[in-house]
């Protein structure tokens, strides 16, 4: 049983290990994220990340090194979402209620 756990703690950081995201700066709908990842798992952290915050999704602004700069949307601003180039932006599937 300790074999098993020791063995699945080491993948997981080994995992870990090969590309990691996180949001380095979050200020008003802006955010600098700072990932080894690639860009569209970078993408899709984003605009998971400004769903989560009640934005519609997440626009490419810039990107430096390893860090990314989006800003957040919503629907009612007008503003286009602007993927990384070489990324694609998921649409949403309409959920229909009854």
């Amino acid at each position: 049983m300790k074999k098993i756990l020791l063995l699945t703690a080491l993948s997981s950081l080994t995992l870990v290990g090969c590309s990691s995201t996180q949001i380095h700066m979050s200020m008003g709908n802006m955010r600098l994220i700072d990932s080894s990842a690639s860009p569209q798992e970078v993408m899709d952290f984003a605009t998971t990340t400004c769903k989560n915050d009640f934005y519609q999704g997440a626009s490419f602004l810039s990107k430096a090194g390893k860090e990314y700069r989006f800003k957040c949307v919503k629907a009612e601003e007008n503003e286009i979402l602007i993927p990384i180039p070489g990324t694609t932006i998921n649409p949403q599937t309409p959920t229909t209620t009854k």
